[in-house]
């Protein structure tokens, strides 16, 4: 799942997911969760499983940094179902941390999606285009040998 897209909120809170990334999502419902970013995460069933279980394994009952951690991904998460038309239901806490008011864009990262105000995911991507060049510099990455 990559690719930007826009999309918008209907009066009653309802996204509808672009076509080409709900082919990606099996079944009739997903889970949406508060992104680490002032976003929101959508997964399908299959791959909430195996993400939330990595959280679990990975954190620690009596941290007060990992339930934080938690309670802000796990505690916040929503099964939600996928109408016909393809639309979810935003509840208002989670359209709230986001700051989605209408107009919005769906991000595809690979194993979930991204759903972000279209001003702040612009500002967002603003800060990103000037800080790209010390980002990947940053990275640790290799070109695999052919």
């Amino acid at each position: 799942m990559t690719g930007e897209f826009r999309a918008a909120l209907d009066d009653k809170g309802r996204l509808l997911i672009p076509t080409k990334l709900k082919t990606e999502i099996a079944g009739d419902t997903v889970i949406l969760t508060k992104g680490i970013d002032r976003c929101l995460w959508l997964f399908s069933n299959p791959k909430w499983e195996i993400f939330s279980k990595t959280v679990q394994e990975s954190v620690g009952m009596f941290n007060q940094r990992d339930l934080m951690i938690q309670r802000r991904i796990i505690g916040s998460a929503l099964e939600l179902d996928v109408d016909k038309a393809g639309r979810i239901g935003i509840s208002a806490l989670l359209r709230e941390h986001a700051g989605l008011a209408k107009d919005c864009v769906v991000v595809g990262i690979r194993n979930y999606l991204e759903i972000w105000d279209e001003a702040a995911y612009a500002a967002y991507q603003k800060m990103i285009d000037e800080n790209i060049g010390s980002l990947v510099g940053e990275l640790n990455v290799s070109w695999p040998k052919e």
